[in-house]
This record gives C-alpha cells, sequence and structure tokens, in this order.
C-alpha cells in the first residue's frame, strides 16, 4: 500500500463511492479503528467499508479487483492472532449486514447475515426454546460471521462442538467475484455442489489427488482448529465443504449469508464447582468426567482467580455444567458427578440459582481480559492463547507447557477448556524491545513443537492468523501445508483475500502493534499509578476483546460500560474505539497531529466519563483519565469550548450565583436564558437547574449559630459539603444530618480555610470564604491546573482534619470517587491526597461502619432507579444494597449510566445521546415500576436527568430514610458545628 500513490488513491476512492451504497471511508479514525483487533498485531487499511448488503460486497470486491487492492472480512474484531487486520480495504460487517434473515424452530436452523451478533441470534433462537452451541466469552459482541471464519468453539464445546459442527451452508464470493453456495455432498460426479465450474473441479481433482494425505495428515482431537480442515473433503466425510470452509479466516472467500444449525438446550442448568489442589491435578481429572455428559467442563486455577467469591476451596476449579429437564434433575446429576469425582476434591459446591451461575462465569469469561496482567501488574499477552491437546494428555501437557515457561523466564496464567484439552494463556513476553521479540519468537518455537509432541493443534478455537500460520509445517508436514497452498490459490489466485494470514503467512514477529509505540514514557498530568506513570501502557491495556461493545445487557444488570456505544452503535464510541485512536495517536502514523488531534477529540466527546470502564472493563481501561489528560493537552494554551468554562468551572460560578439566587432563578425562567444558554454552550432542550435559595452550608452556619445538635462523645464524621448538594440540593445535606445524628453520629462540616497550628497568629480571612472542591468539574473537562490547585487547597484543610482516622462521609457519588481516584492519581507527589483518598466513605458505609447497630427506619415499599455510574466503578453499592434491605426497600436498582453525566448532558450536541443513555436501562425501568415505588437516586446528575425526561423527583437514600424517621421537618431544626471551630 506504500506504493500506491495519491491519485490511485483518490480514484479508488472515487470508484468505490459510487459503487457501494454502503459507507466508504478513507478518513484518518475510521482506519485507525481498524488497525487493531484482540491479537498483538497491527495493520493499516487504507480503507473500510461498510457494505449494506451482498451486492454491495460484491461491488466492492469488483472495484477493489480492479486495483489491485487486498480485502479483509472483519466481524467483531475480537480475533486474538491477527486475522482480522490487514492492508488494503476492510470490510466492516458489524453495521448493516446484521439481520436474521429467517428462523425455523422446526428444522432448527437460522440463516444469518454475517454480522449477526451471536447473543442477538441466541435471544431469537431462545424464544423458541432453541440455542446457538458454540459460546465463546465474546458471545455478547462477536459475530457469526467471525465465528465462521475463525471456527470458534467457547465453553460448551464438550456438548456442541465447534461453529463448523453448526454449519450447514455458506454463501460466499470470492475475490474474482464468483458467487459459491458451501454445503455437503456432491453431484454425480463426485464433485462439490453449489460451486462455479471452474471451483467445482478444481476442488474435486485436489482431493482426488490428495486422498491419502488427506486421511493421514491429521491429528484426531476435538480442538483442531488449526489449518485448512481439507479432510471434511474426503468422500466418507460426506465431502463437507461448508465445514471445510469454516475456519478459513477470510482467506478463500467473504461470507455474505449462513444457514446454520440450532439445538435444543436443557430446561435447567447446575453447576459444579469442583476444587482441586492444584490445576495438575484438575487438568488430569477433567477428562475423566466426560462420560457424565456434562455441557462445560471448564478449568482456572488460584493464580487467575484471586479472591474470587463463591468458589470452594482449592488451588484449580473446574466448572462443570449439569442439565436437566428440571432444576431439581440437573442438581441431582451435578451431585451425582461431584460424588464420582470425590476421591480427587479439596471441596466442592453446586450452584442452582442462575444468578450464582452468572456470577461465576463472569469470573470465568472476564478471564480473556484479567489475564493480561500479571499478579504485579505487569503486562502479559496473547500469541499462544488457545492451543488444544488430546483431553487425556492434558496433565501432561500443561507440566511441560510450566517448565517451558520457567525454561525460557517466562509467566502466563493458564486456564479455559478443559473438557476439551484447549488451554487458553497469556504470557508476559517483552514485546517492546528487540530482545525481547527475539525470545517471544523461539519460546513460540519451542512450544509448537510441545504441542505437537503431545498430538495437539496449534490452535484449538481462535485460528492461525499471524500467530501461529508460520508454524503450521511443524504440526502439519510441508506436503499438507503445500496441499494448503494449492487450495488458497483455487480460491484465491490473486491473492487478494486476507494475505498474509494462515497461507504464506507473514512472520509471527512482523507488524507488532507495540512497534510504533514510543520508547520513552510521554509526559502526562495523572500519575498512572498501576502503569508506572507510563500512558503507554495506560493505552496498551486495551487488548481489544471489546466488552464495552455489548449491547444486549438486559435492564437489570448491574454493568455501566459503555453508555455511549449503547447508544450510537459507533465503534469510535466505544471505550476499544477510543483507545485504538490513542495508540494510533501515540504511533503517529495514522493519526499524526498528536495531542491536537481532531480525531480523537471527536471520538472523546461522546464519551461521559462515567468510569463505567474502569471497572467493568476487564483489563480497567480508565477512559474517563484518559479523556481529562487528552482534554489538558489539546486545548493547553487555546480557546476552549464554552461549556469547559460555563460548567467545568461550576464551583466558583454557583458560589458567587448564591446571593444572587431568587433572582436568578426568576431570570432563567424569562426569555433570556435562551441567549444565556447559546454563550454558555449549554443546550437549548435543558432547563436551568434552580439555585437554593438557602444554601446548604448557610443552614449549617445558621444552625450552629444555635449552638443546637451537640451529642457529647458521639463519634465524630467529617461531612463533606459539595458543590451539587450546598448549591442544588441542600434537602439532601440536611437529610443526611438528620440521619447521621439519629444513628448517634456527630456530622461536622469541614472549615473553608485550613486550621490554625497551636500557638500561631490569626490570619485575616477573606472577604467570601471560597468553598472546598473535590475537583471534579475541572478534572471532567480538563482543566487539570485548576483541578490541582483546588485540590491542593482542599488537602490543606482535610488533612490534618482526617489525621486520626475520622472518616469523610460524600454525599455525591461523583465527588466521592473524584476523592477516592481523581486526587490521589493527579497529586501523586503529594502523600496526603492517598491519606484523604482512603477516609473516604458515601453515607451507607459510614453508618454501616460507624453505627452497625442502628436500626433505620422501616420504608417498606419497592425501589426503582439506578446505582451511579460512579459510585458502581469506583466505589462500589454493596452497603447502599444492605442498607435499602434493612429499611425495606425491595428491588434491584438498575445499572448503565444516567446519561446526564455531569456537564456531558448539557452540552449543546450531546442531548440526543444523553437521552438515549437514559432510555438503555433507566427510563424503562421507571416507566415498568409500580406507581408506589421509591425513585432512588443518589447523584445530583441521576435526579436532574430523570426530572427532565419523566417529571419525576428521584430522591437520594438519605432523604427517604429522613422522611422514615418521621418529626415532618424537624431535619431543619438540628444544629451542629464546623470541625475545627468548635
Amino acid at each position: 500500500m506504500a506504493d500506491r500513490t495519491e491519485s490511485q488513491r483518490r480514484e479508488l476512492e472515487k470508484e468505490l463511492a459510487a459503487a457501494v451504497r454502503g459507507e466508504v471511508s478513507f478518513a484518518a479514525a475510521d482506519r485507525a479503528l481498524m488497525t487493531m483487533d484482540a491479537s498483538n498485531y497491527r495493520r493499516v487499511p487504507e480503507a473500510v467499508v461498510a457494505p449494506r448488503d451482498a451486492e454491495d460486497v460484491a461491488a466492492a470486491l469488483r472495484v477493489c479487483r480492479a486495483h489491485g487492492v487486498p480485502v479483509v472480512p472483519r466481524g467483531g474484531g475480537t480475533s486474538i492472532a491477527g486475522q482480522a487486520t490487514g492492508v488494503g480495504v476492510v470490510l466492516d460487517f458489524t453495521r448493516h449486514l446484521r439481520r436474521i434473515v429467517s428462523l425455523d424452530p422446526e428444522a432448527r436452523t437460522a440463516v444469518v447475515q454475517p454480522g449477526v451478533v451471536l447473543d442477538d441470534l441466541r435471544a431469537a433462537a431462545g424464544r423458541h426454546g432453541l440455542t446457538f452451541g458454540p459460546d465463546p466469552s465474546t458471545h455478547s459482541r462477536c459475530t457469526i460471521g467471525g465465528m465462521i471464519g475463525n471456527n470458534s468453539c467457547g465453553s460448551h464445546s464438550v456438548a456442541w462442538g465447534t461453529t463448523a459442527d453448526s454449519v450447514e451452508e455458506l454463501k460466499l464470493l470470492t475475490y474474482a467475484g464468483e458467487e459459491a453456495r458451501a454445503g455437503r455432498g456432491t453431484d454425480a460426479g463426485g464433485a462439490p455442489t453449489g460451486l462455479p465450474p471452474r471451483l467445482r473441479d478444481g476442488v474435486r481433482a485436489l482431493v482426488a489427488g490428495e486422498l491419502a494425505l488427506l486421511r493421514t495428515g491429521y491429528p484426531d482431537l476435538p480442538r483442531r482448529i488449526s489449518g485448512y480442515a481439507l479432510d471434511a473433503l474426503l468422500p466418507e466425510r460426506g465431502t463437507d465443504l461448508a465445514r471445510a470452509l469454516t475456519g478459513s479466516e477470510g482467506t478463500l472467500g467473504v461470507l455474505t449469508e449462513a444457514t446454520v444449525r440450532l439445538v435444543e438446550p436443557p430446561a435447567a442448568r447446575a453447576l459444579a464447582v469442583l476444587g482441586y489442589p492444584d490445576e495438575s491435578a484438575a487438568a488430569e481429572a477433567a477428562h475423566t468426567l466426560l462420560p457424565h455428559g456434562p455441557l462445560t467442563v471448564e478449568g482456572m486455577a488460584a493464580d487467575l482467580v484471586g479472591d474470587a467469591a463463591g468458589l470452594p476451596k482449592g488451588g484449580a476449579w473446574l466448572f462443570v455444567e449439569m442439565g436437566g429437564a428440571s432444576r431439581a434433575e440437573a442438581v441431582a446429576r451435578a451431585d451425582a458427578l461431584c460424588r464420582a469425582a470425590a476421591d480427587g476434591l479439596t471441596d466442592h459446591t453446586v450452584v442452582a440459582e442462575p444468578a450464582g451461575q452468572r456470577a461465576l462465569w463472569r469470573v470465568r469469561e472476564d478471564a480473556s481480559g484479567t489475564a493480561t496482567r500479571m499478579p504485579d501488574g505487569s503486562e502479559a499477552w496473547p500469541g499462544w492463547e488457545d492451543c488444544a491437546v488430546p483431553p487425556a494428555r492434558l496433565g501432561p501437557y500443561l507440566r511441560d507447557f510450566r517448565a517451558l515457561l520457567a525454561q525460557h523466564g517466562l509467566r502466563g496464567t493458564p486456564y479455559g477448556h478443559f473438557g476439551d484439552g484447549c488451554i487458553h494463556v497469556r504470557i508476559d513476553f517483552d514485546l517492546l524491545s528487540h530482545t525481547g521479540i527475539r525470545q517471544f519468537r523461539a519460546f513460540s518455537y519451542d512450544l509448537g513443537e510441545l504441542v505437537v509432541a503431545h498430538g495437539g493443534s496449534l490452535s484449538g478455537e481462535h485460528g492461525d492468523g499471524q500467530a501461529r500460520a508460520e508454524l503450521l509445517p511443524k504440526m502439519y508436514g510441508d506436503e499438507l501445508v503445500g496441499v494448503f497452498g494449492k487450495f488458497k490459490t483455487l480460491w484465491d489466485p490473486s491473492a487478494g483475500l486476507n494475505p498474509g494470514m494462515l497461507v504464506r503467512p507473514a512472520r509471527l514477529d512482523d507488524n507488532l502493534r507495540f512497534d510504533v509505540l514510543p520508547r520513552r514514557p510521554v509526559p502526562v498530568e495523572f500519575g498512572y499509578p498501576h502503569d508506572d506513570g507510563d500512558f503507554s501502557a495506560a493505552v496498551r491495556r486495551c487488548v481489544g476483546v471489546a466488552k464495552c461493545r455489548t449491547t444486549s445487557a438486559h435492564s437489570g444488570a448491574a454493568d455501566v460500560m459503555c453508555p455511549s456505544f449503547r447508544a450510537t452503535g459507533e465503534e469510535t464510541h466505544s471505550t476499544r474505539g477510543r483507545a485504538r485512536l490513542l495508540h494510533e495517536m501515540l504511533a503517529g502514523e495514522v493519526v499524526t497531529d498528536g495531542w491536537r488531534s481532531e480525531e480523537v477529540r471527536d471520538a472523546l466527546d461522546l464519551c461521559l466519563s462515567c468510569k463505567g470502564c474502569r471497572s467493568d472493563c476487564p483489563v480497567g481501561v480508565d477512559m474517563a483519565t484518559y479523556k481529562a489528560e487528552f482534554l489538558h493537552h489539546h486545548y493547553e494554551g487555546r480557546l476552549r469550548p464554552a461549556a469547559h468554562y460555563a460548567m467545568g468551572r461550576l464551583p466558583q460560578w454557583l458560589h458567587a450565583a448564591a446571593p444572587a439566587a431568587p433572582v436568578l432563578n426568576a431570570l432563567a425562567r424569562t426569555p433570556l436564558a435562551a441567549p444565556a444558554k447559546r454563550l454558555a454552550g449549554i443546550t437549548a432542550e435543558r432547563p436551568i437547574p434552580a439555585l437554593a435559595t438557602e444554601p446548604f452550608t448557610r443552614w449549617w452556619r445558621r444552625r450552629r449559630r444555635t449552638g443546637a445538635g451537640k451529642q457529647g462523645t458521639a463519634p465524630t464524621v467529617l461531612l463533606w459539603a459539595d458543590t451539587f448538594t450546598t448549591h442544588l440540593s441542600p434537602e439532601v445535606g440536611r437529610a443526611a444530618v438528620r440521619v447521621l445524628e439519629a444513628a448517634g453520629l456527630r456530622p461536622l462540616l469541614p472549615p473553608t480555610t485550613p486550621p490554625r497550628a497551636e500557638g500561631a497568629r490569626p490570619r485575616p480571612l477573606p472577604r467570601r470564604r471560597s468553598p472546598l472542591c473535590c475537583g471534579l468539574t475541572y478534572v471532567s473537562t480538563g482543566q487539570l491546573d485548576q483541578a490541582r490547585t483546588v485540590m491542593r487547597r482542599t488537602l490543606d484543610v482535610l488533612d490534618p482534619l482526617l489525621a486520626d482516622g475520622r472518616p469523610l462521609v460524600v454525599l455525591e457519588p461523583s465527588c466521592a470517587a473524584a476523592l477516592r481516584t481523581d486526587l490521589p492519581e493527579l497529586l501523586a507527589d503529594d502523600p496526603r491526597a492517598a491519606r484523604v483518598a482512603r477516609s473516604v466513605r458515601t453515607f451507607a458505609q459510614a453508618l454501616e461502619e460507624l453505627a452497625p447497630d442502628w436500626q433505620p427506619p422501616r420504608i417498606d415499599r419497592p425501589a426503582v432507579g439506578q446505582t451511579h455510574c460512579h459510585q458502581h466503578a469506583v466505589l462500589g453499592e454493596a452497603a447502599e444494597r444492605r442498607l435499602r434491605e434493612r429499611a425495606g426497600l425491595t428491588g434491584e436498582l438498575t445499572g448503565g449510566c444516567c446519561g446526564l453525566a455531569g456537564n456531558f448532558g448539557f452540552e449543546r450536541g450531546h442531548y440526543d445521546v444523553s437521552v438515549a443513555c437514559a432510555e438503555d436501562r433507566l427510563l424503562p425501568a421507571v416507566r415498568e415500576a409500580p406507581t408506589h415505588a421509591e425513585l432512588l437516586a443518589d447523584g445530583f446528575s441521576c435526579r436532574t436527568q430523570l426530572a427532565h425526561l419523566t417529571g419525576r423527583r428521584g430522591r437520594h437514600l438519605a432523604e427517604v430514610l429522613a422522611e422514615g424517621l418521621g418529626g415532618g421537618g424537624g431535619a431543619l431544626q438540628l444544629e451542629g458545628d464546623d470541625v475545627g471551630r468548635e
């Protein structure tokens, strides 16, 4: 592609745009999004085409063929061997070709387009009591086309096999534009049916000439994914061309439609979790469980799962799922299996409840991400992710594998499909230095020989791609690999489809995605404590497993990530997409203007800074922090958007406006509000929130003057008077004071100036004392210099007051999260920041820790609402859930993000996405709730969004409990003190 001239590129762009009805993009941002998949590899495409239908695919192939441009079909981009990356034109099937054409429950088949997401097919089939058998851990975002390309498997392959076992017929287009329909069977002459004459005769001749080799050259094991499955073309195997093409990684034809087989899952399932002393014992036992008819036999060791809850005692575990016509039958079968395996167990448990099973399966499904970090935080990478050996050989193989790791001075955490002999592992290769890359290559050759020595397959699930294809001669020998080459040439004589993959591959250490990154840390503002202060390492966290692209979560799910992708469906608005653009920004090849990049700015514009990825991403990508970092550098020395000044500096404006609150509230209801909002960069659809006529801090000072509310020796807590509570929701602060005092605690507010040291002379106070601030609004808009200033002032005041371990109670979840994480990460050089961060407690956490025996008032009604996204991501809501239960507030709050997200939903251009985020889960849950349900929303943004979009007022949990205490407006009569001014 480097040899293509600018005029040739323009001509290609012109002809593609004229021929294809779908989107055609040569833009840097769209190309950058497609440079990587979930592998170690990176290749830069020349263009991205999103075809609308098969005719578009044919048109794109026709233009690319005329220009000699290669084509790479791409689904969800979760491949780990590099086969979803490529030069030339990438065909993105996830945008349009995602229709389930038909579903026949009687025949148990479905006809699907290649971009159909697996979970969407499973949901459609589930309405008829059916499912699609293969289920890789990426089931919520991988596509059927990608699964067919890689011959994907998943945890239920012991019951339902690989994707090849579920394929009935494939419709394809060759690079030459020929239509092919690949199924099973032959015509009267013994040739596969459904092929144009050239291919029909060529396939028949190739098979006839290589019968002996095809019958003897393949190892017999359930997870043999490597190479082309040409043995499926043998006459005694039914000449199954669909099976032979499954797993060909887009190197032979472009899939446009597939007919797949469905299966009937058991009505009920029970999960037996078997504990073993160590990994070897679990591996040795796995194949002995297969006669019991399990649906899954998954294995993992303690070095992967850590302290995951719900696991029985042991150093390694097998997850064995048993089915039955009823829950009782499934549990009985699981119990029987545990009894049969008892001699080798350290402990076991059987989980019958679906929620408990989902929690345990999440540990397993997230392993593809969590395994990318070693226990000490160092990086680990794919490349040898899914070798497979005969199941009975798994124990000896794992011992030899561990020994080989030690021999090379490497570490990894194996896990995976023990029942099929397939092992996943991420290894701490050094892929940044020449020495490390040489070691990567040497280890790969040694491991390839080890796998073959155990009768295994280089790939047991994800295909060869670039990662292993170079080593296929070790497994199959030069002669059979030569037949692979003949088959490729027959189907793709111009080598236009996914070149460099599987056949005539690039070297396994070429095109590594780390080659282009800077070798020295770039200067940044945040400390990135989990990445040794290296922003490049932080960006490298994204390995492409794309959990952020999930759209199928049900309304009760607790996860948050990624609300903007759920709203738009665009890769650029996913956490992975933004991480890819930041990667390319650091690389400087596709995105060339560094921190000034408009491509990165535009991608981050719809990031809500919800922090959901910080907790929900398996590898802990923290896009909210990366966005703040980027905005700081992007606007450094330049004029910012108006909203940054208006809402990024909101604490200043609210403090200054407080004396004029009644006048300003009146003006906000006049026509003058519209030009004011335009000037401030606020969207016209949002009303301006009313200012409190008596801010919370003013009420507090008034009650302090009366001297009431003192509680003697009651434990004291420092109550943080955040900007939102003080100026916009003072009723929350008043309610919290009432509840804390009712629980026997003594809430105190911090002063606005540092306490004087003993003996120091009094300092003159400013005429109007500025409020303390967590810095949240400055951080979210990337005004990091100002954020540091206000944060350091906050530390000056708080640190002495918290030195004795006194907790800091924060009512607003976003402010609590800022104090807990942004504060120590932005002021990494100040030890006081970590001390203050450790003191932060939510309202419920403070009550649970300091008043464990207090009984809250019984509310006894259902609750609906949403856990604040920052609370979910940073603070957790376990204490809140327990407090709600003790108060008789029943029901679960939804996950996701309300969509307002502080300044985001107020900024011009964000309104539609903001509403779409609320419609994802929050608003449907509110509509479906009974009319007497309590509408809970601890965050000011959540309450504001609910008021704007439903007309209903959500309440902080403190307000609900204060009302339950009785006494009407008694909260207004309580009095107290400022800590440090007693």
